[in-house]
């Protein structure tokens, strides 16, 4: 498993950004496809479809992209079956490993100005109330799905990386080590990695 501080021996085609809920993993794709010329598909426009439905077309959407040369997607939805889909094709993983008041406030700050703006998302979907976040399972608020799995990665990536021995693993510990990697590889591809203005759907 690499560091923020270890070269990449090659400029991947296929990548893969993990982490938990609110560290950053869309933002981080789409500088990553800017940066090597990849295709970003954001896997959540896949999965949601009007109120917050799941496309019934998902893995099947998944598969087509996973068998293009060129890509870059978040690592989600593991338990609906991508795994075996991306997971075998990826050449890259790129693992947000942030402290708990990092992926915390990112959180908070996306998903409230998100919910006051009534900013249209996915196939027109919008968050839920700010009163209705605070409350609720995992399944129904995100605030607590960031909770219940806060150590989903830590537990899991050793895992992947055993079932998947092909893949290459950069652990980025803190945002000023995700921007140092960035700038790093940006240097080796001559690229520029000026991060994007920011939205209110970046996460």
């Amino acid at each position: 498993m690499l560091s923020a501080d270890d070269p990449l021996p090659w400029a991947p085609q296929r990548v893969l950004v993990a982490g938990v809920t609110g560290s950053g993993k869309t933002t981080l794709a789409g500088r990553v496809a800017r940066l090597w010329g990849l295709r970003h598909v954001e896997i959540d426009g896949l999965f949601h479809g009007p109120d917050w439905t799941p496309r019934l077309e998902f893995l099947d959407d998944v598969r087509a992209f996973a068998s293009e040369d060129r890509w870059v997607t978040e690592w989600q939805y593991t338990s609906k079956g991508t795994d075996r889909i991306l997971a075998p094709r990826a050449q890259l993983v790129i693992w947000l490993d942030y402290p708990y008041r990092v992926v915390r406030s990112r959180l908070l700050r996306r998903t409230i100005g998100r919910s006051i703006l009534r900013t249209k998302m996915w196939n027109g979907n919008v968050e839920k109330p700010i009163w209705r976040m605070f409350r609720g399972s995992p399944e129904e608020s995100i605030l607590a799905w960031q909770i219940a799995t806060l150590d989903k990665w830590t537990e899991r990536m050793p895992v992947a990386a055993a079932a998947f021995p092909h893949l290459t693993i950069v652990r980025l510990r803190h945002p000023r080590a995700a921007e140092r990697w960035l700038r790093a590889q940006a240097e080796a591809s001559g690229a520029s990695i000026a991060p994007p203005k920011r939205r209110s759907r970046d996460r």
